[in-house]
């Protein structure tokens, strides 16, 4: 497997990675594998900036539209997943691309996990009946009280990670955060990573014309 190569290309919003990838995957007659949290999801098109059809037809993607918006899926579970499909791949291709998006998703293809102690699904359950009745008010409290030195780091406007991170720490007395990256992957095959930088003002400019664009396609809605 030393003869094979995991291209990673990453970058900020609006950088011009699909295309890249796009273009590379062409040239290298291979197949690209989405590193986006949010991308796999069907149900989330306009505010995902999925590629178009004609893109999707172009090269062959991978973890695009694969689950429902109401499956639990996350990065650990994403980093097994691709895995599994990328040794398969390697078996018809030298060269593969990775292309994202979600940089703890990148993360856990490229350096893993540890794996994280099965949680007892009434946890979950009870989170999210009082997130539904109290709101993200309330998940933000419950993260301050629960784990005050991670509440600093979450991202405390995203409901699904406050509630991943209550998840595993009533569950297990750990930080979610000391799972990740504990254990690092011995790959049999090599990574070059590329991260894309724009000049500022075209990356503004960009992600406003973006942003116009999906709500003119009726991203409020969706």
């Amino acid at each position: 497997m030393k003869d094979r190569t995991l291209i990673v290309i990453a970058g900020p919003t609006a950088s011009g990675k699909t295309a890249v990838a796009i273009e590379l995957a062409k040239r290298l007659k291979t197949e690209i594998i989405s590193a986006d949290s949010r991308q796999i999801f069907r149900e989330m098109n306009i505010g995902t900036a999925k590629p178009s059809a004609e893109e999707l037809r172009a090269v062959t993607h991978h973890f695009i539209n694969s689950h429902a918006v109401q499956e639990a899926y996350d990065a650990s579970r994403f980093g097994k997943d691709a895995l599994q499909l990328i040794h398969r791949l390697f078996d018809r291709h030298s060269h593969l691309i990775l292309c994202g998006g979600s940089g703890l998703y990148i993360k856990a293809v490229c350096e893993g996990f540890d794996d994280i102690p099965e949680i007892p699904s009434h946890i979950r359950e009870d989170l999210v009946m009082n997130y539904k009745q109290s709101g993200l008010a309330w998940l933000q409290e419950k993260m301050k009280q629960t784990h005050p030195g991670y509440y600093e780091l979450i991202d405390r406007q995203n409901p699904q990670r406050l509630i991943r991170a209550l998840e595993v720490k009533i569950g297990t007395g750990s930080s979610l955060h000391a799972f990740h990256g504990r254990k690092a992957y011995q790959h049999t095959f090599n990574i070059i990573k590329i991260g894309l930088e724009p000049a500022r003002s075209l990356l503004y400019k960009r992600i406003d014309d973006r942003m116009d664009k999906m709500i003119t396609e009726g991203l409020f809605e969706e």
